[in-house]
């Protein structure tokens, strides 16, 4: 990815970011679906299914449903037909499409479902109207997002948020939102969708938490912050030795005594 570029995805198609997503996803499984369950012989949407991380997840909760996983990346789709072939997800199908410019009929899905996409969308609420014109009337969106402004953590650094900060800004640079999270109710309403409920799904980390000190503070959120290093320091946002003293006091809270909080947010609407 270029600074400026649209297109880009900030994160990256790495080996790497790809073992980060799937612990990522395996991690918060709890706190993000277990809520999330799909009726037998329905017909879901899965846009922007990436590697697979969140496609697993879904084949395993509603193991009855039909599950059409869409991606533009070639390369993303490769990785998450060889998990359903090595997982044996039987009941998922993969195709290759642009969110704007869906290969369905309108009123083709009973439901979809978008998880960590709209962030990196130059134009969500577009995204918004197309998703909903696939469901069928009645149907449902569910859609899960971060917000990297809801980040808190004990020791406290400075050197630490200006990371943040700088992944943010990357994220904005290719036309993506970082914090919208907090802005999903206003956007399902705004693109037609009604019966809108959001709630937020907090993370907090501590020592009493073993599991989620290391598949969440560690390999999910201070890897994703790690992980644009390159771009941050090439780009001049920081220098190298602040932003690796920021990462280095991020990994310090997951020691002893240290803590991490984090809030996502979980939409679900009706078309």
């Amino acid at each position: 990815m270029t600074i400026g570029d649209p297109a880009g995805y900030v994160h990256g198609h790495s080996e790497r970011e790809a073992v980060r997503l799937s612990d990522q996803a395996c991690t918060l499984e709890e706190l993000l679906h277990h809520d999330t369950f799909y009726p037998p012989q329905s017909l879901v949407l899965e846009a922007g299914c990436g590697v697979g991380a969140q496609t697993g997840i879904l084949a395993a909760r509603s193991s009855e449903a039909r599950i059409v996983s869409l991606d533009l990346s070639l390369s993303s789709l490769s990785c998450a037909r060889a998990s359903a072939a090595a997982g044996g997800w039987e009941e998922v199908t993969f195709a290759r499409g642009d969110l704007h410019s869906f290969p369905f009929r309108n009123g083709s899905f009973d439901h979809v479902f978008i998880c960590f996409v709209l962030e990196h969308l130059q134009a969500p609420l577009i995204a918004l109207q197309s998703l909903r014109e696939v469901l069928k009337p009645g149907g449902t969106l569910t859609v899960i997002e971060g917000d990297h402004g809801s980040a808190f953590f004990h020791p406290e650094s400075r050197h630490a948020s200006d990371a943040i900060l700088a992944l943010e800004s990357l994220q904005r640079y290719s036309g993506g939102n970082p914090r919208i999270g907090r802005e999903l109710y206003p956007l399902l309403t705004s693109s037609g969708f009604h019966d809108v409920h959001v709630s937020p799904r907090q993370v907090y980390v501590d020592d009493s938490k073993p599991g989620l000190v290391e598949g969440f503070t560690r390999q999910t959120f201070t890897a994703m912050v790690e992980g644009v290093r390159e771009k941050v320091i090439t780009s001049g946002m920081m220098p190298e030795e602040d932003f690796d003293r920021g990462v280095r006091d991020l990994y310090r809270t997951s020691e002893g005594g240290g803590t991490f909080c984090y809030t996502f947010f979980k939409a679900v609407a009706v078309r």
